[in-house]
């Protein structure tokens, strides 16, 4: 089984230089907890409705004065539309996540996959990657914000 056919396609996507604002009420509005941020079609990071909360509101930013580009997280883990469901699942659990970002060869944005998608499909290890997904990991104090593929 290939990702193209368990991920959600048209998905909404916020600028890095919107507001923080916009995002948050887009989230609402969306019912979702992230949000890809594009530079046109091209993926450059991810706001969550955590990153709004820790690095801006916790840091005194205001919403309607901060970019989604001072918050978003830059240091993605993201994977090609054609990779198989199993490898994705398995790193998913590996690295911790929820969501990933799903993009064509020449790395634009035509989809995003989460653990719901995979679970919702039977995908084969997604029960154990939901469990390693869950475990609590050491706090990440680390500034890096590449990105990379799964």
């Amino acid at each position: 089984m290939r990702i193209a056919e368990v991920m959600t396609r048209d998905v909404a996507v916020v600028h890095p230089g919107d507001n923080l604002q916009r995002a948050a009420r887009m989230m609402d509005n969306l019912n979702v907890g992230a949000l890809p941020v594009c530079d046109g079609d091209r993926l450059v990071g991810m706001i969550t409705d955590r990153d709004i909360t820790v690095r801006a509101t916790g840091a005194g930013r205001a919403p309607e004065e901060t970019r989604v580009a001072d918050a978003m997280s830059t240091h993605l883990r993201w994977c090609f539309a054609d990779d198989d469901v199993e490898r994705v699942v398995r790193k998913m659990g590996d690295s911790q996540i929820r969501r990933v970002p799903v993009v064509d060869r020449q790395k634009r944005l035509v989809g995003i996959v989460s653990l719901g998608d995979l679970a919702a499909e039977h995908a084969p290890g997604a029960e154990e990657a939901l469990e390693r997904i869950s475990t609590p990991a050491s706090p990440d104090r680390a500034p890096d914000r590449t990105q990379k593929a799964l």
